[in-house]
C-alpha cells in the first residue's frame, strides 16, 4: 500500500501538448513528473505504438485503425504540432535512466491485438527502466495473459464503476491494485484514480492517500500536493 501519492500524467501532458505525444512525455519527464500514463495499440506489422484511439481520425490528420496500417504507413500522418505517432519504443528511451513510473495501457478493450501482451512484455525488458512499468487494461483477459507471460510484474485493472468483493478480485486475478474513475474506501489495495482535474477532488483524493491520481494538468496536481504537504 502506498502512503505517498504519485500524480501521473494522463496521456502526457494534454493540457499544454497533443496526448499521448513526445513532447508532451518529455516535457512532464523533464519538469520532473512523478508518472505518465498512456495507451498502447498494435500496428498492422505488430509495432507497439502510443495512441488512446483505435482510430487515428480523432488526433492526426488521416482517418482508419491503426491496426490497418504498418508502422511506415502510419507515420505519413500528423498530430496537430507536426508529430507523428509515437512507437513505445520511442517513450521507453526517454524513460530510461529517468526517475518516472510508467503506467502503459493495453488498449485491448475493443480490438484485442493478437500477442499484443507478449510483444510489449519482451519490449520494455530491452529497456533498463529505473522502476517496473504498471500494466493495467480494462480488459482483464488482457492482464491475465500477461501474468501468465510474467507473474512478477504489476497489473491493476481499470473500471469505471464500483468494484463489488474487491480484496477477492485481486488475489483471484494476481493484481497489484486497481485504477478508478472514483473513489472507492478500499484499505491496503493501490488505488490510482483518472482522470482528476478538479483541485478540490485531488485535495480530497490527496488527504485519502491514494497511489496515484491521473490527471490533464500535472502541473497544478503537483502545486496542490505541495501546498498539502506544506500544510
Amino acid at each position: 500500500m502506498s502512503t505517498k501519492t504519485l500524480i501521473f500524467g494522463h496521456r502526457g501532458y494534454p493540457f499544454k501538448f497533443p496526448e499521448n505525444s513526445l513532447k508532451g512525455f518529455q516535457y512532464a519527464i523533464d519538469h520532473g513528473i512523478d508518472g505518465l500514463e498512456f495507451d498502447v495499440h498494435l500496428t498492422k506489422d505488430n509495432v507497439p505504438v502510443i495512441m488512446h484511439d483505435e482510430k487515428i481520425n480523432r488526433t492526426t490528420d488521416g482517418k482508419g485503425l491503426i491496426n490497418s496500417y504498418t508502422l511506415k504507413e502510419l507515420q505519413q500522418f500528423h498530430m496537430p504540432d507536426g508529430e507523428t505517432i509515437p512507437t513505445l519504443k520511442n517513450l521507453l528511451a526517454l524513460a530510461v535512466h529517468r526517475p518516472v513510473h510508467l503506467n502503459l495501457e493495453f488498449k485491448t478493450n475493443k480490438i484485442h491485438y493478437p500477442k499484443i501482451e507478449q510483444i510489449v512484455l519482451d519490449l520494455v525488458k530491452q529497456y533498463d527502466l529505473m522502476y517496473p512499468v504498471i500494466y493495467s487494461s480494462f480488459n482483464l483477459d488482457s492482464l491475465k495473459i500477461a501474468y501468465q507471460i510474467d507473474p512478477n510484474q504489476q497489473y491493476c485493472l481499470l473500471s469505471d464503476h464500483v468494484i463489488k468483493n474487491p480484496k477477492s478480485l485481486i488475489v483471484k486475478e494476481h493484481l497489484a491494485g486497481l485504477h478508478l474513475s472514483h473513489y472507492q474506501p478500499l484499505a491496503n489495495v493501490d488505488e490510482r484514480i483518472w482522470t482528476v482535474d478538479d483541485p478540490r477532488t485531488q485535495e480530497k483524493l490527496l488527504a485519502d492517500h491514494v497511489a496515484g491520481i491521473i490527471t490533464d494538468n500535472f502541473e497544478q496536481a503537483v502545486r496542490i500536493k505541495n501546498r498539502a504537504v506544506a500544510i
